[in-house]
C-alpha cells in the first residue's frame, strides 16, 4: 500500500472552509479510513480531510498510540470558556515547526459519529487544543493564521531553511 499524500502549505485548500457531510455511506467509511492511515503514517495527532485534499468536515483524533481514533463529523464548538490555555502545535501540512497557540481551554462539541448519529462532548486542556486546531483547518483557518504577523513571518521563514536543506 502506498504512503497517503498529506496537502502541503501554501496549498489553497488549507484556507478554504470545507462543507458539511451529508451522505454517510460508504464513500465516508472509505474517507475516514484514509484519514485513520494517513494520523499513522504522518505520525500525528489529528488529522481534516482537507488535509488529504477533500473538503469534507471530517476530523480524526488519536491522543496517544495506544488509543483508538476518534471520528468527528462535522463539528461545531457550541462554547467555549473565557480561560484560555497556550499550547504547542504543528500540522502535517507545514512539518518540522511548531508555536504556540493560546485558545480556550474548555470547549463543548457537537458533532455527528460515522453513522450520522448525533455526538456531543466536553474536552479540556490538550483534547480541546487539538479539536480546535483541526475544527479551525475545517473552518479554512490553518493554524499559523492564529499566530501574529511577526511569529508567523518567523515560523514560515524557519520552515523554508528546513525545505531547502531537504
Amino acid at each position: 500500500m502506498s504512503a497517503i499524500e498529506i496537502v502541503r502549505y501554501p496549498s489553497p485548500v488549507l484556507s478554504t472552509a470545507a462543507s458539511a457531510v451529508t451522505d454517510f455511506g460508504d464513500d465516508l467509511g472509505r474517507l475516514i479510513g484514509q484519514l485513520s492511515r494517513a494520523l499513522d503514517e504522518a505520525p500525528a495527532i489529528g488529522l481534516a480531510a482537507p488535509h488529504l485534499g477533500v473538503l469534507l468536515r471530517v476530523v480524526v483524533v488519536r491522543l496517544s498510540p495506544e488509543l483508538p481514533v476518534t471520528v468527528y463529523v462535522n463539528p461545531r464548538v457550541e462554547d467555549a470558556s473565557v480561560a484560555t490555555a497556550v499550547h504547542e502545535e504543528g500540522s502535517v501540512s507545514l512539518p518540522g515547526v511548531t508555536e504556540t497557540v493560546e485558545r480556550p481551554e474548555r470547549i463543548r462539541v457537537s458533532y455527528q459519529h460515522a453513522d450520522g448519529a448525533s455526538g456531543e462532548e466536553v474536552l479540556e486542556g490538550w483534547p480541546a487544543a487539538v479539536l480546535q486546531h483541526e475544527i479551525d483547518q475545517l473552518d479554512g483557518v490553518f493554524w499559523i493564521d492564529r499566530l501574529s504577523r511577526l511569529k508567523r513571518e518567523r515560523l514560515i521563514k524557519r520552515w523554508k531553511k528546513l525545505q531547502s536543506r531537504s
